[in-house]
């Protein structure tokens, strides 16, 4: 099954109210609320209102984005995070695979990335959460190939990943990448650049069409998260939403 939501960090300039109501507006699903500004890490007050919002509206959260970085001393701390996932009520919290790009890690640095993974996993199996890691250049998730031996290392069922189109990449690349990962995927990230520039999400059907074809045959439910829209415009957002909102309808069911 595909849903559809919004990461609330594409707006970090509005209000977690504001938040709730336009993503009522677009007609979306859900929202992955960001540890940065609207729900941050320990807040717990924050974090309750928040939840209670979303009760009442009808929506879910998909996720807890944090910026817990693995194997890195500036992290939140991690209880807080997971608490104030729980708080929440989300399934899932969003971490990064450390802040080095796997050309440049070195052995020693990965070990460090796997131990720390496998510390964090625990406390959240012990809280029925996921750890899901961001796919991101300049981490351990830059490529399939580094995001797998990572998952693989760890080997715990609470250790998901999430996609998002790597970049620089072919539009094949791309899909290559993620069907690599898909028994890993929990949610998407969804957003069309073209060399770092941002464009109305129509423009990239063709791209899109295949991820979600790709996406499909997983057989698991996905979140299809919009992040980020062109120059931050509500319009351009609302748009996007009404675009994404027909490519997961009109997607053939698996």
């Amino acid at each position: 099954m595909l849903t559809t939501g919004l990461v609330s960090v594409t707006f970090r300039q509005l209000s977690p109210h504001h938040i709730v109501k336009l993503v009522m507006q677009a007609g979306l699903d859900s929202i992955e609320w960001g540890g940065d500004v609207h729900v941050p890490h320990g807040n717990m007050a924050v974090a309750r209102t928040v939840e209670k919002m979303m009760q009442d509206t009808g929506l879910f959260v998909s996720a807890y984005g944090s910026y817990y970085r693995l194997a890195e001393a500036d992290s939140p701390n991690i209880d807080a995070v997971l608490d104030t996932a729980e708080a929440l009520g989300t399934p899932q919290v969003r971490v990064w695979a450390g802040r080095r790009g796997s050309d440049v890690a070195d052995a020693t640095y990965r070990q460090a990335v796997i131990e720390d993974a496998l510390r964090i996993v625990d406390l959240a199996d012990k809280r029925n959460l996921t750890i899901s890691l961001e796919y991101h250049r300049n981490t351990l998730t830059d490529t399939a190939d580094s995001a797998l031996d990572l998952l693989s290392a760890v080997n715990h069922p609470r250790l998901r990943t999430l996609w998002q189109p790597p970049y620089p990449a072919t539009a094949d690349e791309k899909v290559a990448s993620l069907q690599a990962v898909l028994p890993y995927v929990t949610n998407l990230h969804v957003f069309y650049e073209h060399f770092h520039n941002r464009h109305p999400l129509a423009d990239g059907q063709t791209d899109w069409v295949r991820y979600i074809d790709t996406l499909k045959t997983s057989g698991q439910e996905h979140v299809l998260s919009l992040e980020f829209v062109q120059n931050d415009d509500i319009q351009v957002f609302l748009n996007d939403t009404e675009t994404l909102r027909d490519w997961v309808t009109s997607a053939e069911p698996y």
